[in-house]
């Protein structure tokens, strides 16, 4: 895995979302440090919210964004955990074409190394819904941390060989 600096590197409009019952703008530490990462990477940063943890709403926005052919990608932080509470899986799950799997299991890994066996509280996912990438973080500053910096910048870079995300853009509403 390596950035192939002859690549041209091709910025991407990305929505971030953060699903909390007790966070607001002000309190939002995980989505100011996503923010921060992605407008850092190159990328686009064309809209932020902030919504409880409500399937309904997480779905909504969810579908709004998917609907505008301006976001590439959604990254969400927050609600992955395991309590009733919790339900941004619940969320991608109503708007799914496909599952990326192998985004929550790398997830996993790198977070073993950082909170060792409490990883397994983890539910983090991603799926591709309508063409769309949507993923979905633990909302603590070290799960974005290890899901931007261990994953995301990569695979949301054009120039990461030997594959990427961005890539498979214009394939992904292909049947």
């Amino acid at each position: 895995m390596a950035i192939d600096t002859s690549r041209t590197f091709k910025p991407i409009n990305i929505a971030l979302l953060t699903v909390s019952d007790t966070r607001g703008p002000d309190e939002d530490t995980s989505g100011d440090l996503l923010a921060d990462r992605i407008t850092g990477a190159g990328h686009n940063l064309v809209s932020r919210t902030i919504l409880k943890d409500e399937a309904d709403l997480i779905e909504a926005q969810l579908r709004k964004w998917m609907a505008d052919a301006s976001v590439d990608a959604v990254v969400s932080t927050g609600g992955t955990g395991l309590t009733g509470r919790d339900v941004t899986p619940e969320a991608l799950d109503r708007v799914k074409t496909r599952d990326i799997p192998g985004f929550g299991e790398v997830f996993r890994y790198i977070s073993l190394k950082t909170i060792g066996t409490s990883t397994v509280q983890s539910r983090a996912c991603a799926v591709v819904a309508d063409g769309t990438y949507i993923f979905a973080l633990p909302g603590s500053n070290g799960a974005v941390k290890d899901g931007w910096d261990g994953i995301l910048a990569e695979q949301l870079d054009a120039r990461n060989r030997p594959c990427n995300f961005v890539e498979l853009m214009p394939r992904l509403k292909e049947v």
